[in-house]
């Protein structure tokens, strides 16, 4: 599981929040099995979209978060709940690319700048709410940030690292986000912008031994923050058999029957975590419009 810390300046002007996804990426090599490169794009997209669940407000809401940069990786989705506990698929988990001008691994590359940044968030009204903006970087920190400020107007400072063994293994993974609320004036901008470019990158902080609590409070130094909550998140996908059947009820009968008359057993499987689910034809049939 996942370590998330969140702190408040004292004037409550000002939020931070640090997330230690090591674990939860880790799992991601072990469902998916990604190549070095997509491991750390998909990870990074999973650590973003943890934290943002983490910051909506009933427990029971959701968001999910698609890239389509239309690069070799293909469409990037991952799904959180309102604690944090997240879920994420890609559809081309193998790509080999060289590394990046400065040696590091080609998420921009991978992930491609041709394409979308969208946000469904699930708060439990009639519609969700959905945004979409224009992938500005590829990096995926940079284009959660744009969303934030282009689609929510929330000024925000989102940090993401991931950092694969050559074993594809994941050393370190996680991630930080920071946001200002209206009422922030020019001095706290000033500090958070200042403590910001101290950072040389977020796993040279996880690599250096900080704590996500030590993260979170030194985004705010100079607020006299506090930490406001905590929780450990975790990879957690929700497929179960009979959501699965509640999948298969919205295919047209005519497909229903095609299905069972070509094969003895029918195998659905969870894009999310592997899990199969297999149906015989007479349950096929049986199934319910």
């Amino acid at each position: 599981m996942g370590i998330l810390k969140r702190a408040i300046s004292k004037d409550a002007s000002a939020v931070s929040m640090a997330l230690d996804a090591t674990d939860i990426v880790n799992e991601i090599e072990q469902i998916h099995k990604p190549s070095a490169v997509v491991t750390a794009a998909l990870g990074r997209l999973t650590i973003a979209a943890s934290m943002m669940g983490y910051g909506l407000k009933g427990k029971d809401d959701s968001v999910t978060v698609k890239i389509n940069g239309n690069g070799p990786a293909g469409i990037l989705i991952a799904v959180s709940d309102g604690m944090g506990n997240v879920k994420s698929y890609v559809q081309n988990p193998v790509v080999e690319i060289p590394l990046n001008s400065i040696g590091k691994l080609d998420v921009r590359g991978a992930v491609g700048i041709e394409g979308t940044l969208s946000v469904a968030k699930d708060l439990g009204l009639k519609e969700p709410y959905c945004g979409m903006v224009p992938i500005v970087s590829g990096e995926i920190g940079e284009d959660i940030a744009n969303y934030f400020v282009s689609s929510e107007q929330v000024p925000t400072v989102c940090g993401l690292g991931v950092l694969v063994n050559p074993d594809l293994t994941v050393r370190c993974a996680g991630g930080f986000l920071v946001q200002l609320l209206p009422f922030a004036d020019e001095k706290t901008i000033s500090q958070i912008e200042e403590n910001v470019n101290k950072i040389t990158s977020v796993t040279d902080l996880f690599g250096s031994g900080k704590s996500v609590e030590d993260i979170s409070l030194m985004l705010l130094e100079g607020l006299e923050p506090n930490i406001l909550d905590e929780y450990e998140p975790k990879y957690k996908c929700d497929c179960s058999r009979e959501r699965t059947i509640r999948l298969l009820s919205g295919l047209a009968r005519e497909e229903l029957e095609k299905l069972a008359d070509e094969q003895e057993k029918t195998e659905v499987c969870c894009h999310f975590c592997n899990k199969k689910y297999v149906f015989t034809s007479s349950e096929i049939r049986g199934i319910k419009k």
